[in-house]
């Protein structure tokens, strides 16, 4: 039995008779979806529990006010976080993830060890070229 190795081109094209297309589709839905530096990180901060506008601000590091509205806005709208208003003295707002926020938990986790994992790489292939 001969073991077949197929060049980019034969996969490019089997790719193209399969449902590969729909994958690529996917993908671009998830990005145009989750795009941007903060979405990720700003999902993964409020996996804690619900927290105040400062609150993600000060957790999440350099990120500005006006930044930082419209992303949780744009998350809200993709029914990833909900926010809370409390009529208290003075008005209390808080953001927490929805349930359909966890769908993402599995790619959050792995994506967030590959980065790890990719940082000590860096890091060790600058320290061998030393």
């Amino acid at each position: 039995m001969e073991t077949e190795v197929k060049t980019a081109i034969e996969l490019k094209h089997e790719c193209a008779k399969s449902d590969c297309a729909a994958g690529v589709s996917g993908i671009r839905d998830a990005l145009y979806v989750l795009n941007g530096k903060w979405k990720l990180p700003l999902i993964f901060t409020l996996s804690g529990g619900p927290l105040r506008f400062k609150d993600i601000q000060r957790s999440l590091g350099d990120i500005t006010p006006k930044i930082l509205s419209k992303e949780l806005k744009e998350l809200e709208l993709n029914e990833f976080i909900v926010r809370n208003i409390y009529s208290t003295t003075p008005v209390t707002v808080t953001y927490q993830l929805t349930p359909y926020s966890q769908t993402l938990d599995k790619v959050l986790f792995e994506l967030k060890d590959w980065g790890v994992k990719h940082r000590q790489r860096i890091v060790e292939s600058r320290k061998s070229k030393l």
